[in-house]
């Protein structure tokens, strides 16, 4: 199904056009049209009054309008439905004022838009704007829906702390590859392993029977050292997280400056792009930090919540969250896949998972230290149902 997008936007809001395209293919194939070709325009206030004013005869600017190829209801799939135009100015005006992020209006815009382009009419009758409220209700819920399910957060298990429990005393014991196929059996979605230039916990030994038998995923946590990317490039593990790395440290302690490393950090995505190897960035929840992950050529970012975890009050903790969920949100928008993770326990873990932008938690230190009082695997079930709000 043709979705052709074109910005002549200009101004301060940034979205991503490919969030939208996959919304607008979604929408299609709930209305049965599947094979039908649309078209978006995304413009200023001023574009969209101009437009007003030759076709509409009403000099002001609006939300949306819809310009159909083809009249009446019932249209068959295989149509070419027509334009739907959008104001970014308005749009993010009126999300602003009722509260809610703009993609997710947009969404409803572009819902609104596309009800038009088959028929419908809200400007004919009261009937039918009762009907195409309807209409356009149904099809965000059935959306909604189709995201909630999609979009169901995974969790990812830091086996780092086995490892260092084992070094501890320099023997073989306990085993952090067969505590990631426990955690595996237990539900995991991924496994999460740090090769640090000091090799104070996990091993090179670890890492390559981690590649050899982790059956999910696994995501290789590692700072920007040569000998480690050049390790990495040969494992190929399932995905690479940088993260920022300190020899005097116990964990890592807050994110990447991304924004001040461009171009090293953008050699190291060119890198591992060639060999097929996603990356994510462990930052801040930053704005400045986040439009750098993208202009670096990120795929994921994860979003560190230590802050978060950490406060000490409630209105701190309040403060710490909503800068994690505003940075999930715009990274999300700008179209980066979102994680999050460092500090997240028993406690705080629901109310990030919640977050609709997020798409992975990682976590470590907690489900270790549950699991020695109830065992591995029921302390990874137990973070899981948290994760997936069965908790």
């Amino acid at each position: 199904m043709p979705i052709l997008i074109r910005s002549e936007y200009k101004g301060r809001h940034v979205i991503s056009q490919a969030r939208l395209a996959r919304t607008a293919r979604a929408l299609l194939r709930l209305c049965g049209h599947t094979g039908s070709e649309l078209s978006i325009m995304l413009v200023s206030d001023a574009h969209i009054q101009r437009l007003n004013s030759q076709y509409r005869r009403k000099n002001k600017p609006t939300n949306v309008l819809s310009f159909p190829l083809q009249e009446g209801t019932g249209l068959p799939d295989g149509t070419m439905l027509g334009d739907i135009v959008i104001s970014l100015d308005t749009a993010a005006a009126e999300a602003r004022q009722q509260g809610r992020p703009l993609r997710n209006h947009l969404t409803r815009l572009l819902i609104h838009g596309l009800v038009h382009l088959l028929g419908m009419d809200h400007e004919r009758s009261a009937g039918e704007a009762v009907a195409m409220s309807a209409r356009e209700e149904g099809l965000l819920q059935k959306l909604q829906q189709q995201e909630r399910s999609a979009r169901m957060p995974q969790l990812a298990i830091n086996v780092d702390h086995v490892a260092t429990l084992r070094q501890a005393r320099e023997i073989n014991e306990p085993d952090p590859v067969l505590a990631a196929g426990i955690c595996e059996l237990a539900g995991a979605h991924g496994i999460v392993a740090h090769l640090r230039e000091d090799r104070r916990h996990m091993q090179d030994r670890d890492i390559m029977l981690l590649r050899q038998t982790v059956k999910t995923k696994l995501n290789l946590e590692m700072g920007a050292a040569p000998e480690i990317i050049n390790i990495a490039l040969d494992l190929r593990p399932d995905m690479v997280t940088l993260v920022p790395e300190k020899r005097q440290e116990l964990t890592t302690e807050g994110g990447l400056d991304v924004a001040g490393q461009r171009k090293k950090l953008s050699e190291v995505i060119n890198r591992m792009g060639d060999k097929d190897i996603p990356v994510s960035l462990f930052i801040d929840p930053d704005p400045e930090q986040i439009t750098a992950a993208l202009e670096v050529g990120a795929t994921f970012v994860e979003i560190h919540t230590g802050r978060y975890c950490d406060a000490g009050g409630v209105d701190e903790r309040n403060r710490e969250f909503d800068l994690v969920a505003a940075a999930a949100e715009q990274a999300y928008s700008l179209g980066l896949r979102v994680n999050a993770g460092h500090g997240l326990n028993y406690q705080t873990t629901s109310r990030v998972a919640a977050l609709d932008a997020i798409e992975e938690l990682s976590i470590g230190h907690a489900v270790m230290a549950r699991a020695i009082m109830v065992g591995m695997d029921q302390a990874v079930r137990e973070m899981l149902a948290l994760v997936q709000g069965m908790g």
